[in-house]
Order: structure tokens, then sequence, then C-alpha cells
């Protein structure tokens, strides 16, 4: 690369940030990524990658790796509030995939992949984050938590559902976060159980936990999560008061909640939230734009945050590469792919979370259903995992 088309600072070292700092440089830009934590992390839930987002992996070139850390989960088992089976399901079955086709990683070997693919090339500054954002005519002045201030062409907030990148622009995180009634509790703890390659999922109305276990691993993931009639924003940063709050709600039930609630006193790693989704009426202002969860996190109860992140990084890079006009860019990137993350955020409403049923007849209803199911994988996935084809990385500037 002879010329660089600009510089951008990146906001956020998971998966949408280190992907779309990928493209970014790809086509030409000076790219740095900011990430408050002092170093990648590691472990987490397993992920899904499907549809479009295989073929973003594929232009990547890390398709290989990904299909090398597949960890394939075989049978999800639901039981009842005793803990006796009522359903045992291929996984694809209840989330729409296909079998031999998607991908399922650890969130941590992803991040991983992705921070290898552009660490030679992309500036990466661990332990710090955007404090202050100054925008003027020729570019953004960013102030570090660290202290430091330095200028750059453009920036874009990848980092998350809570985006920090997002307040500064466009404000309180309530305007524009769609609560679906639940919050969520995630752990990891002994895989005293005999699980491997299988998730084991509880539910009485209005609660539910599940235990996952990938293949070989001595420790299993926990969740617990609970109907909630408002969003728990009081909770999202006391660690203690999450721990107490989940415990009191599965306070007697069986099954396997007491270890649970024992785990979740102990853990290191819990993880606590809300079930929601962000719904903005468009992903940029000026110089500095979003993407991935920051702009348009669907849930985890889609199956679709991580395959929106890496197509909604191709979708954005290719629109900046395109289009030398920054206004102009962010445009065409929110008229392309919009559509495509509105039709999988729709996988799910408000209240109709199947997974996880509120009332005693809606979970009759699931039960019936997951029992219609079959024990194999389907040969389709959703439509709407594929319903945006790919353009090609078009990168002549205007």
């Amino acid at each position: 690369m002879n010329t660089v088309k600009g510089t951008v600072l990146v906001s956020g070292a998971s998966i949408a940030g280190p992907a779309v700092a990928f493209w970014l440089r790809r086509h030409g830009f000076s790219v740095t990524v900011v990430e408050k934590a002092h170093g990648l992390r590691g472990g987490g839930y397993p992920i899904d990658v499907r549809g479009t987002a295989l073929e973003v992996a594929r232009r990547m070139g890390i398709l290989p790796r990904l299909r090398e850390a597949h960890i394939e989960t075989r049978l999800l088992t639901f039981v009842d509030a005793e803990g006796h089976e009522v359903a045992a399901v291929h996984p694809q079955a209840v989330i729409g995939g296909v079998e031999g086709s998607d991908v399922e990683v650890r969130r941590g070997d992803l991040a991983e992949i992705l921070y290898e693919a552009t660490r030679d090339d992309v500036e990466y500054l661990f332990g710090d984050s955007i404090e202050a954002l100054a925008e003027h005519e020729h570019g953004v002045d960013v102030t570090f938590r660290g202290g430091t201030r330095r200028g750059f062409d453009l920036v874009v907030g990848a980092d998350g559902l809570h985006s920090r990148t997002r307040e500064l622009v466009f404000g309180p995180e309530y305007r524009f976060h769609r609560y679906l009634g639940y919050c969520f509790a995630g752990f990891t703890m002994p895989n005293e159980f005999g699980l491997s390659r299988e998730g084991v999922l509880w539910n009485k109305p209005g609660r539910g936990a599940a235990l996952y276990a990938v293949k070989g691993s001595e420790r299993v993931h926990g969740f617990l999560v609970a109907a909630r009639p408002e969003p728990p924003y009081e909770l999202f940063r006391d660690p203690q008061a999450q721990r107490d709050v989940v415990a009191e709600t599965f306070a007697g039930d069986g099954w396997k909640i007491p270890a649970m609630i024992t785990a979740l006193r102990e853990a290191d790693d819990l993880f606590f939230d809300a079930v929601s989704q962000i719904h903005l009426p468009r992903w940029s202002q000026g110089r500095i734009g979003l993407v991935g969860d920051a702009a348009y996190a669907p849930s985890f109860l889609t199956g679709q945050g991580t395959s929106l992140a890496l197509v909604g990084a191709y979708m954005l890079a290719r629109s900046l590469a395109a289009d030398r006009d920054h206004a102009a860019a962010f445009a065409a990137y929110n008229g392309e792919t919009r559509p495509f993350v509105e039709l999988n955020q729709a996988q799910v409403g408000v209240g109709d979370a199947a997974l996880f049923p509120v009332t005693a007849e809606a979970l009759t209803r699931r039960t019936e259903l997951l029992r219609g199911l079959s024990a194999s994988a389907p040969e389709t996935g959703r439509p709407a995992h594929t319903a945006l084809t790919l353009p090609d990385a078009v990168v002549s500037g205007g």
C-alpha cells in the first residue's frame, strides 16, 4: 500500500473491532484499536458464525482456522422443573443453523484469530479507552482515559452493547435500548455432570437455566435467565448485588440449580446483563460511526450477534473505502446493511423468547414444539441468516 487513505480509531478489540480494522487496513487506512481491557479477553461462551458471515470469514482467510476451532455441539436436552427430560433435539434445529456449514467456536478463540490477522499492521492500545471526542472540520480529536490526546480522520465505535462511543455521540443508552424482558448471568463451573458437546436446559415459567459443555472441557458454561419486568440498570455495576438477586430469584428450585448458585457465588468470570437490543435511527454522526453490538445488538436469543458484527464490519469498511466523502460512505453502509440487520433482529420479539417462556401455557407450547422437531440437523437455515448477498470489495476511492 503506497497511499494511506486516512487514519481511523476503532474502539473495542473483541469481534467487531478487529474485524473492521482488518478490512480498513486492507483498503489502505491506517488503523488504531483501543481496548479498555489490558489484553485480549480469552474464554467466553461459544458463539456461532453462519450465513453471510461465513463468506466474510472466507474472504478474510480465517475460515480454515474457524473450522479447526469448531466445537460441534451435538445435542440439546430440555428438562422440566424436576429435571425429567421432555425433549432432545439437534442444536441446529433450535437455532436455525446448518450442520457442516455453520461454525461454532469459543468467543475467545475467534477474538484471538482476528487479533492474529491484524496485529502486524494495526496499532493496538490495551488498557485504555476513549474519554472524550471533539469533532472538527478535518477530523476528530480524541482524549484517552490515560491522559493522551490524538487526532484521527474517523472514529468507529465497536465497543459493545453498552458502548461508550455511542453514549458520547448519541446520548444515554436508555434511548436506544430495547429490553426483551429478561436478565441473565453467565459463568463457568466444574464439569461434574459428565457433559460433552451438549447442552441441557431447565425451565420453569419465567426462569431458566442451562449447562453447556464443549468437547473434553473440565468446565461447563452455566447460564441462569430470569424474566424481569424492567431492565436491571441498578445492577450493572454491582457484581455482589447481581449474585444476590439471581440467588434470590432461584431460591428453592431443584435440579442442578443449588450447585449453580454455589458456583455463581464463587465465580471469578461472572457476566451479568439484560437481554436486549440496540435500535438506532442511524449508525453515524459526522465522522463517527458504529458497528456491531454498539450499533445494532440483536441479543443472544437470535444467535446472530457475532455474524452481524462480521458482516457489518465488512460493509462499513467497504463503504468508507469506496467513497472518500465520509458522510456518503456512512449513509451507504446504513442503507445497504440495515435491512439485513433489522430482519435478524426481528427473529425474536419482546416477551417472545421461545427458549425461556414466561407463563405455564407458553412453556407447554414450547415443549410441544420441541417434541415436533427432528433429532437430526435441518438441511437449510433461516432465510434471515443469508438475506444479504455480500458485495464485492470494490475500493476505488470517490
